[in-house]
């Protein structure tokens, strides 16, 4: 079947916008070929500097004809009825169909030919794109990224005629702008189109870009026995800078080395878009630097890494420079600046947060096995480096530019890690800091902004979060659940907010929050409870599981975890999946009889005459198994709480086999009603199984 290509040409497209902009062309592509009622058999986008195209095999030569029926008034309807369904069909009343005294349209449409659709559709998306920022060009109105010189149109191997804003389309494209001939190339198809475009040094597909940077990149490398450092992100934007991405390795002054390895390695990527080097025998960076150019230089490309080279000579020495003035000027200085840095208006400034977080830090160090006091000190000097000369030109060197500074200035190890790691763990790939000081800092600081922002009442809503506040509760969850901490963060939560009250009032009763400390405990706790379920349900755990837990009123993480893990192995056992129906069998019965009145309460009478033997032997059951997961939980071992638990299967299933709640006799009844809420409230102990679906 017949195949669509278009390339919209232009001028250079920036990097960060490339592959957003395929993914809106691959969705409007789709969205008006299916409203013209066109089918296709697939149907690819491809980005990059100066090109957007689209490719669409298996199309029709043009739509079908169709036939649709159009239910009308009944045949005895009032004449403005009528006249208004005929003015809506645009036919005579004899062309009407008259069927079981209801009138019926028969509209009928002739296809169209596909390249007609094609035409409007191209004319559409282009004038809808919707790039982040576009302008206009020369005198006319359209609006695109940067000014289109081209628009390539072929259907079936023929163009398709259509003119936008003064561009008219045809079948001729560009290549490399220094590297390609410089003559037009008139293509027929995809296949010919890229490979003519190959020919002329343009690579279409950004995978095959990211390909050929990382296979020279990785040879270049290799042959001076050095080795690239990954750099992911910088990769993506680089594959959108050059149609014909050529690697080369340069050198730069050794002397930079003395500089710390994130300074060089982000200005490179910063300012100059290189990617760092390392030598494996050594540690640390090595003096040399690769660069992706967009051109094949004769001379192997020693004057392109020579000019490279000045360049990030320039820019390392202003890293250098403020390098050696932050040095002079140290962490009380810095620390004073803050008193005049607003964190947020109802929170203070950035000094009175570092007062809050390092009060917290110095609780929470003994619970994660840290000294107090080296708490305490990373913690007032955690924000320190955010008014250092180099973390005001890198944003991104916060917290390890502080750790360096810190070691530099004669502060323990474990104090400078702390202050380099505090701000970890920033997201779900992130590492999680193990260190004593470190984890109590991170927690402390995460825990800090949790309470601030949900006092203010500026908690997230639906996708909204503008202050990260489900990123820091996940920080905390790994911060606690990968060091073992047994933290209660209701009780955490709920004194520092108590403390933070305090502050607030002191200094300004008008911002006084509406909750208090105990309410905001309960929200941040509920918080926890919802980002908890997202991990576990990750990880593979069933939410359900988690709210069974949740609901018990435990806030030790750590517990809750083990808790739940548990139960997920106790309920995938043939006995855990038949107890789990007993208990809702009984919270059935006990749920009916609670709506006439109170259940019965007291002791389940044994031995009673005419007693049932499952009765009996469930009544004893419940017995030992009270005392069993009691003990069991005592010493939080609930895989044995949930083998007590798995006791209780048999006598359940016999009971209800053998036995009649409701009875006649009114004693039996109640003795009954009182063993079945003795099984809820045993049950009830390891999990409110009544939350648990199946």
């Amino acid at each position: 079947m017949p195949q669509l290509l278009l390339e919209i040409f232009s001028e250079e497209i920036p990097a960060r916008m490339q592959q957003g902009a395929a993914r809106d062309l691959e969705r409007m592509a789709s969205e008006r070929l299916k409203a013209a009622g066109l089918t296709w058999d697939a149907l690819t986008t491809y980005a990059g500097p100066r090109r957007l195209t689209l490719v669409v095999d298996g199309l029709p030569a043009a739509t079908p004809d169709r036939e649709e029926e159009v239910k009308g008034p009944k045949a005895s309807a009032p004449p403005q009825a009528l006249e208004g369904f005929l003015r809506k069909t645009g036919l005579t009343r004899e062309q009407l169909v008259e069927r079981d005294g209801v009138l019926f349209a028969v509209l009928s449409s002739q296809g169209r030919a596909t390249a007609d659709l094609v035409a409007e559709t191209v004319d559409q998306i282009v004038r809808a794109f919707p790039w982040p920022k576009s302008m206009r060009w020369g005198t006319g109105s359209l609006r695109w990224v940067r000014p289109i010189k081209r628009i390539l149109c072929v259907f079936d191997g023929a163009v398709v005629p259509f003119e936008i804003d003064g561009i008219a389309s045809d079948a001729i494209t560009e290549g490399h702008r220094f590297l390609g001939s410089g003559a037009p190339l008139r293509v027929s198809d995809f296949a010919d189109y890229r490979a003519q475009l190959e020919k002329n040094f343009v690579l279409i597909d950004v995978a095959d870009r990211k390909l050929r940077i990382l296979e020279q990149a990785k040879a270049a490398c290799a042959a001076r026995g050095l080795v690239l450092v990954d750099d992911d992100g910088l990769l993506d934007e680089v594959a959108g800078l050059a149609e014909w991405p050529t690697p080369i390795l340069g050198d730069m002054d050794p002397q930079f080395l003395a500089l710390p390895p994130e300074v060089i390695q982000l200005s490179m990527k910063v300012h100059q878009k290189y990617f760092a080097v390392r030598d494996p025998a050594k540690a640390g960076l090595a003096p040399n630097f690769l660069v992706v150019a967009n051109v094949e230089a004769t001379d192997g490309g020693k004057a392109l890494a020579a000019g490279n080279s000045r360049v990030l000579s320039a820019r390392l020495n202003d890293a250098r420079f403020f390098w050696d003035e932050d040095q002079k000027v140290g962490f009380d200085a810095w620390n004073a600046k803050l008193s005049g840095v607003t964190f947020h208006a109802k929170l203070g400034t950035l000094a009175e947060r570092v007062e809050r977080v390092a009060a917290l830090a110095r609780e929470i160090a003994p619970l994660v096995g840290a000294d107090a006091d080296q708490a305490e000190t990373a913690a007032r000097l955690s924000k320190a480096d955010l008014a250092s000369g180099m973390v005001g030109e890198f944003p991104e060197l916060q917290g390890i530019m502080g750790g360096y500074y810190a070691r530099l200035a004669g502060y323990p190890d474990a104090v400078a890690d702390a202050v380099r790691d505090h701000y970890k763990p920033q997201g779900p790939a992130d590492t999680v800091p193990t260190a004593p000081v470190t984890a109590a800092v991170a927690l402390a600081d995460k825990l800090d902004t949790l309470v601030g922002f949900f006092a203010i009442d500026e908690k997230p809503t639906g996708s909204k979060d503008p202050f990260a506040l489900r990123r820091a509760a996940l920080g905390v969850i790994r911060l606690v659940l990968e060091n073992g901490v047994r933290l209660h963060i209701d009780d955490a939560a709920t004194d520092h907010a108590k403390r933070f009250f305090a502050k607030v009032l002191k200094q300004n009763d008008e911002l006084a929050p509406e909750d208090s400390p105990d309410e905001i405990g309960i929200y941040i706790i509920n918080f926890f409870a919802d980002r908890l379920t997202v991990l576990l349900r990750d990880r593979g755990q069933r939410h359900d599981l988690v709210a069974a837990v949740f609901s018990l009123g435990d806030d030790d993480l750590v517990r809750i975890v083990r808790r739940v893990e548990a139960l997920a192995a106790f309920l995938a056992t043939d006995d855990g999946a038949n107890l789990l129906a007993g208990y809702k069998r009984a919270s059935n019965i006990l749920r009916a009889e609670e709506k006439k009145g109170a259940l019965p309460t007291g002791m389940v009478q044994t031995g009673l005459p005419s007693q049932p033997e499952a009765e009996t032997a469930l009544a004893f059951a419940v017995g030992a198994a009270r005392t069993a997961v009691e003990a069991a939980l005592e010493t939080e071992d609930f895989a044995a709480a949930m083998t007590a638990l798995a006791a209780l299967r048999a006598p359940v299933d016999a009971f209800f086999e053998a036995v009649m709640v409701n009875s006649d006799i009114a004693a039996e009844r109640e003795n009954r009603l009182k063993l079945l809420g003795q099984v809820r409230d045993v049950m009830g102990q390891v999990a409110d199984f009544g939350q648990i679906a199946g």
